[in-house]
């Protein structure tokens, strides 16, 4: 076996070539990311399934957080509690996600409810998390409305969260509106069609929401803009999209289902949207530099009321 050697100073002259390279090369990627909107576009920006500590994937996309402005979004598991990490949000979230918590308005999903319940999920993020014990509020960006929902409680007609995002949605009528939650009413993962959100869904339809992002599934999938009954509706549709590539394992797909645009399960990323003025575009930015992107633009509809 040959061995190089590398005189000191050459040595230091090559580790600053490196550097060089890596940081012309983040210094691209950062561009790439904010190529599609100027800095005063207000930016949602985020994933679900985060913080697992059998994995490293939430130490990677926390990474890709660090270049990206605006508000962060968690689209449910936070943190994945085990018996070596009973409390994930002071361990794997806090050294990950946990940087940006400041900037964070996060949902709460199955995982964040488990053992114990979810006081430590409320007692880490306090105020940002919405009520405590409800965990669904809403909060403006720009000329848009925001709805953070919690679809590990009762969010069925006549249900508490039910009147309150009605209510919510009738105060923000002509508004484009996003909503996000854990459990997706559409995906081709495993986790398939969630009937606990069909209500929900209906509800966000019928007032004319543009988007909706969930996770749960351990996928990026997109969805071409569905009506209430997710039949194809490219005028009134809510367009989801399936988020849940915060750094949980990644899951693998069953039977595409329909209206299912684009979908990957080899991905680490966060969704970026830049909240335009009657318009958003959308980007999946990936862990890997050259690995899988979304990226598109559409025209958002403005909410009205309920049919």
């Amino acid at each position: 076996m040959m061995t190089l050697f590398v005189a000191p100073s050459a040595a230091r002259g090559l580790l600053l070539f490196v550097a060089a390279i890596v940081g012309c090369a983040r210094t691209r990627d950062r561009a790439d990311t904010m190529q599609l909107a100027g800095d005063s576009v207000p930016v949602l920006v985020g994933a679900g399934d985060v913080a697992d500590c059998r994995t490293d994937g939430a130490y990677f996309t926390a990474k890709l957080l660090d270049s990206i402005r605006g508000t962060v979004f968690v689209a449910g598991d936070a943190g994945y509690a085990t018996k070596k990490n009973p409390n994930p949000f002071l361990t794997c979230y806090a050294m990950t996600w946990g940087r940006h918590r400041a900037r964070t308005r996060p949902a709460p999903g199955n995982h964040d409810y488990s053992d114990g319940g979810p006081d430590r999920y409320f007692d880490y993020f306090g105020d940002r998390a919405g009520p405590r014990g409800a965990g669904y509020y809403s909060y403006d960006l720009g000329t848009w409305h925001v709805l953070a929902l919690n679809t590990t409680i009762e969010i069925d007609s006549g249900s508490a969260q039910d009147a309150w995002m009605r209510k919510d949605l009738e105060a923000n009528l002509g508004r484009c509106t996003v909503a996000y939650m854990h459990h997706p009413r559409f995906s081709s993962g495993p986790h398939l069609e969630q009937g606990r959100v069909i209500r929900l869904w209906k509800t966000l339809a019928s007032y004319g929401v543009s988007v909706a992002i969930a996770g749960h599934d351990h996928i990026y999938e997109r969805f071409a803009p569905l009506d209430a009954d997710g039949k194809p509706d490219s005028v009134n549709g809510v367009r989801q999209f399936v988020a849940g590539t915060g750094g949980a394992d990644r899951y693998t797909f069953r039977d595409l289902l329909p209206g299912s645009e684009v979908h990957s399960g080899d991905a680490y990323g966060v969704l970026k949207l830049s909240l335009l003025s009657g318009r958003y575009q959308w980007e999946f930015i990936p862990v890997e530099q050259d690995g899988f992107r979304d990226r598109g633009e559409s025209p958002c509809h403005v909410t009205h009321a309920a049919g």
